[in-house]
């Protein structure tokens, strides 16, 4: 089930999680590590600025993950039906299972990539990539041929080799019901017994906000610290779930008045009855930024026209798709967005996020020793 349609459909009635005791680190199975809580009314295919048409047969082959296309209503069904309205190319998505990995593997055993784009790749998966393959190439660099890729905000970019663009970003932050507990604000009254029992988060391991979370509170606490936070919130019975779906799930039965969520979140809920519940909670006035980047494979068939598709990803018209699709934020400073955005989608006052260097050679040793110490109580 697709992100947007679980939530007309978790909107009317969830079926039960496990009540909640002490620490859990649950496997739902769900194995869905994408992004996007909320939803909002999508601009029409006929505000597309491409009007030319390519000379490339493709198909052209974009590997993502599996809730960015498919249906109506998400971002990549929206692109893929521009896009070809305008050209003589077809885009085929497909989704790995294992998403990026399966690449890093395919490239170390000498098996075809067949894929021309990877799109969703994040900070740290580019890290993994590199480290992983310790020199050969999976993607080749991007920016110096798209246009409009000087219009990406700065503080989004996240690869100083240009290899990998963000086409959007999501923050990370507290969801919670004001009608049931008051917004913690910082970090060490979320951890305070006031808050004992009340927060859900997700397996940094397996899911993009939970690792996101995982990595605010090392960029908060630093390396050296971090572990002894966590341990406050174990002691404070702090309930971590495999992924975000089944975080909410509980936050919507009523079983924790508290989750890591998106700063999005009204965007979906915003009646009078649901506005009380689904306030946002930027900690410490901080939400850490988490954006999603497209990759030009450096085997794919069909370069030029993967390039041309990335410079469509960044027109105004794609870039406001994406975000209201994926119920995000462009990652451009020139699209415009939708009334609710400005009424009910909140940035930090200070966002926060690693660099591509700050990452590399430190993202997978936290995250194991995260999980170590989180799985061990």
């Amino acid at each position: 089930m697709k992100r947007r349609d679980y939530l007309r459909t978790v909107g009317v009635g969830v079926t039960g999680v496990a009540a909640a005791g002490c620490l859990q680190v649950e496997d739902t199975g769900d194995g869905d590590a994408t992004t996007s809580t909320t939803e909002a009314g999508t601009a029409t295919q006929s505000e597309t600025t491409t009007n030319t048409t390519s000379a490339d047969t493709g198909p052209l082959r974009v590997a993502t993950y599996d809730s960015f296309f498919g249906d109506d209503g998400t971002a990549g069904q929206w692109l893929k039906d521009a896009w070809e309205a305008d050209h003589d190319t077809a885009v085929e998505f497909s989704a790995p299972s294992n998403g990026v990995n399966e690449f890093i593997e395919r490239k170390r055993g000498g098996a075809s990539i067949d894929a021309d784009l990877f799109v969703g790749i994040n900070t740290g998966e580019l890290v993994r990539v590199d480290e992983a393959l310790d020199g050969t190439a999976l993607f080749d660099e991007l920016a110096g041929e798209i246009d409009g890729s000087d219009a990406i905000k700065d503080d989004l970019r996240i690869d100083p080799r240009n290899r990998a663009l963000p086409y959007d970003t999501g923050y990370i932050s507290l969801v919670y019901d004001s009608t049931t507990v008051d917004n913690p604000e910082t970090f060490e009254a979320l951890a305070s017994d006031e808050y004992e029992g009340t927060l859900l988060a997700q397996n940094a391991q397996s899911s993009d906000p939970g690792r996101a979370f995982l990595l605010w509170t090392i960029h908060e606490y630093g390396p050296e610290n971090y572990l002894d936070y966590w341990e406050r919130l174990v002691e404070n019975d702090v309930r971590v779930l495999d992924d975000w779906r089944p975080s909410y799930d509980a936050f919507l039965n009523g079983e924790r008045p508290m989750v890591v969520s998106y700063s999005t979140d009204q965007v979906y809920y915003n009646d009078e009855d649901q506005l009380p519940r689904h306030q946002v909670g930027f900690l410490n006035d901080q939400g850490y930024a988490n954006p999603e980047a497209v990759a030009r494979f450096a085997d794919a068939d069909n370069p030029d026209l993967a390039a041309e598709f990335v410079e469509f990803m960044l027109t105004d018209a794609a870039q406001r798709n994406i975000a209201v699709n994926n119920v995000q934020f462009p990652a451009t400073t020139t699209a415009e967005l939708p009334e609710e955005y400005a009424q009910y989608a909140y940035e930090p006052p200070e966002p926060v996020t690693f660099t591509y260097e700050e990452l590399a050679g430190n993202v997978d040793a936290w995250t194991e020793a995260w999980a170590r110490q989180v799985a061990t109580n």
